[in-house]
């Protein structure tokens, strides 16, 4: 597969990381330079310094033909933008985003992304792990 990832912090370095170990064609852009020291010396993907709200950017970094496009900064107008244009502009078969807001989250789910909200997540895996074993009481 041909995968564009916008955002190489944390996330976008580690899912480039490993879909490339499984061959699969992978670009990564980051307008911070510093930010690909997060990937493997050897990294065999392409690195694309720019933002990924730049069509001339995400042109470079093979959007055109990517099947799959990832967008994961730190900011959600970002991702959702970026996510846009892959969505409507190229048509990228299969475009999934991260939104740390939980309204705006479930907004662009209604319009066809997969957007990931870690804010959610994580609220409902400490909530989980704080009724395993403690029914739910409703005091009078």
């Amino acid at each position: 597969m041909r995968i564009v990832i916008v955002g190489c912090g944390r996330v976008g370095s580690r899912v480039a990381t490993e879909f490339a170990a499984e061959g699969h064609r992978i670009s990564i852009v980051d307008q911070r330079q510093e930010s690909f020291r997060r990937l493997p010396e050897r990294f065999p993907g392409q690195l694309v310094l720019g933002t990924g709200i730049d069509e001339d950017v995400l042109r470079s970094a093979g959007i055109e033909s990517a099947d799959v496009f990832i967008a994961v900064t730190e900011d959600d107008n970002t991702n959702i933008m970026a996510a846009q244009i892959a969505q409507v502009v190229y048509r990228v078969p299969k475009v999934i985003l991260r939104i740390y807001d939980p309204e705006r989250a479930e907004v662009y789910r209604g319009l066809g992304l997969t957007v990931i909200c870690p804010t959610r997540t994580v609220a409902d895996m400490i909530e989980q792990q704080v009724r395993e074993g403690h029914p739910t009481r409703v005091s009078d």
